[in-house]
C-alpha cells in the first residue's frame, strides 16, 4: 500500500511517498481503508521532531474510512462499518490500524470526508467552548486564527451558546470566512489588545481561545477581564516558555490552562459522546464544516507547506 513516510526529521521535504506492507489488525484493532485523512498542526510537530516518534514512521493522527478487517476481540464494529478516529498512527496511507476503543461510528447524514474534516478540530472546539470555559449568554470570547480549522468551528459553537466572538485574522479573504462563520468583530493581529479593549468598553474578554501560542500570548493576557481565562490550546507560532506566574496576577488574577483533546476524551464513552454531539450539529446543519482544500496523498508535502505558510483556511484533507 502507499503511505507517506518520515525517515528523518525536518521540513516538508522529508515527506516521501513509499510502498509499505499493509498492516494486519491485532487484538482489539481495526484495519480501516482510508477515505480521507486530516492534516493538522500536530503532524508538523512530529515531522520536525518537536514531538518525538521513532523513525521511520507514517504521519497522520486523524482518519476516516471503511472497516476492512476486524481483529480478535472486536465486538463494537464489523467489516463494512464507516468509522473515524482522532488518534491513529499513520493516517497518511491507504490503510491504517485503529484501536477499536478509539474509533467512532460515523452516523448517517455525515460523509467520511466530513467526519475526517470535523472530528479532531470539532471536538477541540467543543471541549473549549463547552468545558474548558463553558460559554454562556452574553460572554465574549477572543478567538485567534478565526478562519482556521478550529477557529471556524469554535466561532459557530460560541454563537450557538449565546456568546459574542471577536476574531483575529491575517487577510481580507480570511476575514470574510470568519464573518460567514458568525464572528461578530473581525480584527487583525496588530495591536489587537487595544482593539479588544475598544470593543469591550475597556473591560476585556471573558475568555481567549489561543491556538497560536508564542506570538499572541502576551496580547492574549492583556485582552482578558479580571479573573478571565486564557485557554492556550496550541502553539502554531511556537511554544510559550519561561512564564513568570506573577504575570497572571498582574493581568487581573486571570486563569491560564493548556488543554489538550486527549484529556477531554479520556474514556471510550466520553470520546463517543463528544463526537456524537459534534456529528449531530453537522447532520442537522447547525454546524458548517469548511474544507479549505483536498490534496491527493502524494501531495502531503504541499499540504504541509501551505499549512505552515498560513495559506490555508478551514480543514485540509489528504485523499488516497
Amino acid at each position: 500500500m502507499r503511505a507517506i513516510v518520515v525517515a528523518e526529521n525536518g521540513g516538508p521535504e522529508v515527506l516521501s511517498e513509499r510502498d509499505v506492507p499493509r498492516p494486519t489488525p491485532g487484538p482489539g484493532e481495526l484495519l480501516v481503508k482510508v477515505a480521507a485523512a486530516g492534516v493538522n498542526y500536530i503532524d508538523t510537530y512530529y515531522r520536525t521532531g518537536h514531538y518525538r516518534r521513532e523513525l521511520p514512521f507514517t504521519l497522520g493522527e486523524e482518519a476516516a474510512g471503511t472497516v476492512a478487517e476486524a481483529g480478535p476481540g472486536v465486538v463494537d464494529f464489523a467489516v463494512g462499518d464507516v468509522v473515524v478516529s482522532p488518534s491513529v498512527l499513520g493516517g497518511y496511507a491507504e490503510y491504517v490500524l485503529v484501536e477499536a476503543d478509539r474509533a467512532v461510528p460515523v452516523p448517517a447524514g455525515v460523509t467520511p470526508e466530513q467526519a475526517a474534516a470535523v472530528l479532531l478540530q470539532g471536538m477541540t472546539a467543543h471541549y473549549l467552548t463547552h468545558d474548558t470555559f463553558p460559554i454562556g449568554d452574553g460572554d465574549t470570547a477572543l478567538l485567534h486564527a478565526a478562519s482556521g480549522g478550529v477557529g471556524l468551528l469554535a466561532a459557530q459553537m460560541v454563537k450557538l451558546r449565546g456568546g459574542r466572538v471577536i476574531g483575529t485574522v491575517s487577510t481580507p479573504e480570511k476575514a470574510e470566512l470568519a464573518r460567514n462563520a458568525g464572528v461578530d468583530e473581525v480584527i487583525g493581529y496588530d495591536d489587537f489588545p487595544a482593539r479588544v479593549r475598544e470593543l469591550t468598553d475597556g473591560r476585556g474578554v471573558d475568555v481567549v481561545y489561543d491556538g497560536v501560542g508564542k506570538a499572541t500570548f502576551d496580547g492574549s493576557l492583556a485582552s482578558l477581564r479580571p479573573r478571565g481565562t486564557l485557554a492556550l490550546f496550541g502553539a502554531a507560532s511556537g511554544p510559550v516558555t519561561g512564564l513568570d506566574t506573577g504575570r497572571l496576577a498582574s493581568a487581573g488574577s486571570v486563569f491560564l490552562t493548556r488543554p489538550t483533546l486527549v484529556h477531554y476524551t479520556l474514556t471510550v464513552a466520553e470520546l463517543r459522546e463528544r463526537a456524537a454531539a459534534v456529528f449531530e450539529l453537522v447532520a442537522s446543519g447547525a454546524l458548517d464544516v469548511h474544507v479549505g482544500r483536498t490534496y491527493p496523498l502524494s501531495d502531503a508535502r504541499i499540504a504541509h507547506e501551505d499549512l505552515e505558510g498560513r495559506r490555508t483556511t478551514g480543514k485540509l484533507l489528504l485523499v488516497p
